[in-house]
């Protein structure tokens, strides 16, 4: 049997997650977690075969938790999950260390087959997710989008004033300061040439930073 983690903030969608697990006849689902720091406690604690880990959770976000994960279960594989496909976060989540990138609009069958396909060993990643990568891959050679020229903090902190998160929250979700928090948005700013926190926000939507 296939030991899986589920890491969702959501427990109707960690349960219909189950669901699906547990009906394919070889997997298992040992441990849920509700934010990224459990989920992190919970590998600890579960040692699993296969990690499902959502992109957006209060604490620390998916990117953070792979980060984190790899650097104590380097041959874990893990498998992102988010609400639609948010193009930059494909590239993120493959240079974190994730093995593969599904939708929650995916089909039962497309999570079953990404569990098993990343347990063995292999990358799984939808159509429009190799898009991406393409994308990424092409625009390297021609020159940077602004969001590639962020880094992967730059990015997590986008997205949390996107959210509405206030300097403090985002300082204690990533055990920083406050005045650390204002030179990432002060950075930000800079980079998208953008005025404020609206404009932020406006711009995490129309690059699918953050779900709507």
């Amino acid at each position: 049997m296939i030991k899986v983690l589920l890491a969702d903030d959501h427990s109707i969608v960690r349960a219909g997650l189950r669901r699906i697990v547990e009906e394919s006849g070889d997997m298992q689902v040992i441990a849920e977690a509700a934010d990224g720091r459990e989920a992190i406690q919970k590998v600890h604690k579960t040692s699993p075969d296969v990690a499902i880990i959502d992109i957006s959770m209060p604490g620390l976000d998916g990117l953070e938790v792979i980060s984190q994960l790899k650097l104590y279960y380097p041959d874990l594989p893990l498998l992102i999950l988010t609400m639609h496909e948010e193009g930059q976060y494909v590239v993120r989540a493959i240079e974190a260390g994730a093995m593969g990138y599904i939708t929650k609009q995916s089909a039962p069958e497309q999570l079953v087959k990404a569990i098993r396909k990343v347990f063995s060993g292999h990358r799984y990643l939808t159509d429009e997710g190799t898009e991406a990568l393409a994308l990424s891959v092409a625009r390297g050679t021609r020159g940077q989008s602004p969001l590639d020229s962020l880094s992967m903090r730059e990015l997590q902190v986008l997205r949390r004033l996107a959210l509405g998160h206030t300097n403090r929250e985002i300082a204690q979700a990533y055990s920083i300061s406050i005045k650390t928090v204002d030179t990432y948005r002060f950075r930000l700013l800079k980079k998208l040439n953008l005025r404020n926190n609206a404009e932020l926000s406006r711009f995490a939507i129309q690059n699918n930073l953050i779900d709507t």
